[in-house]
């Protein structure tokens, strides 16, 4: 797994808390990060059957990238799923004066996107070697097109004329996590043959501090980021199998 910004414990909790014994991957930005989710977790279910692995791996940085894949293959030789959550949501330091919109841009595809890409690509040898392979990624309820008619949320809502605009807006991030629905579809028609099961996964508005303080989207209508590791962990156990190659939510399959 590869994840930051998403609160990993959540997957991690529910993995451990899980009937079934896993060897679970967690990787962070940094070491200390992946150890912090894994003492959590270990706190927490003291008698859980699974063992859990901490990977420094910065999914911006192509190095990095292929220094955790050779930890990984060296340890395990395989790998069962590869859940690609790292995500960032990068427009109110746009917003702010922190960023050029240049750089917002680039960072939003790069870190949501890119990283995502290439982190899949570089460990598609090592999900090969499995006979049930999973390949997530971790999309938005935001990068929905057909949504974007809902013009009762903020996001969607139409400002005032005039220019500049003050309204809300996350264009670059919701761009960013609609493009990875095309490459997860991509991946899903490049890997079916090798019964790979592929999915973008829409866990909700959640209050997980993506865009800033998880207190402010809690205001805004956010649940508890808590309620995406039970969803994630069904489908790595094949509760979701008849909806590969889509964008699915907890209740179903979003629209495109």
């Amino acid at each position: 797994m590869n994840s930051e910004s998403f609160k990993i414990e959540s997957i991690v909790r529910s993995l451990c808390n899980s009937d079934q014994a896993y060897d679970i991957i967690v990787g962070g930005r940094s070491l200390s990060k992946a150890q912090d989710a894994i003492s959590s977790a270990v706190e927490e279910f003291p008698s859980s059957r699974s063992k859990l692995f901490p990977i420094q791996v910065d999914i911006e940085q192509d190095d990095s990238i292929r220094h955790a894949f050779n930890e990984v293959q060296s340890k395990f030789g395989k790998l069962d799923a590869l859940v690609n959550n790292a995500g960032a949501q990068l427009d109110p330091q746009f917003a702010a004066g922190k960023l050029t919109e240049r750089e917002m841009w680039n960072q939003s595809w790069n870190i949501n996107t890119v990283g995502a890409q290439v982190m899949t690509s570089t460990f598609i040898p090592l999900l090969l070697q499995t006979p049930d392979p999973r390949l997530l990624f971790i999309s938005s309820g935001a990068s929905t097109l057909a949504g974007t008619e809902n013009l009762t949320l903020p996001i969607d809502s139409n400002p005032p004329k005039g220019w500049p605009k003050h309204g809300f807006s996350i264009a670059a991030y919701r761009s960013a996590k609609c493009g990875m629905n095309m490459m997860m579809r991509e991946w899903h028609r490049t890997l079916k043959e090798d019964g790979v099961k592929v999915w973008c996964i829409a866990p909700g508005f959640l209050a997980t501090g993506l865009g800033g303080s998880p207190e402010a989207s809690k205001k805004m209508g956010a649940g508890d980021p808590a309620v995406a590791g039970p969803f994630i962990r069904s489908v790595l156990e094949g509760e979701r199998d008849g909806d590969v190659g889509k964008v699915i939510t907890k209740d179903g399959v979003q629209a495109w």
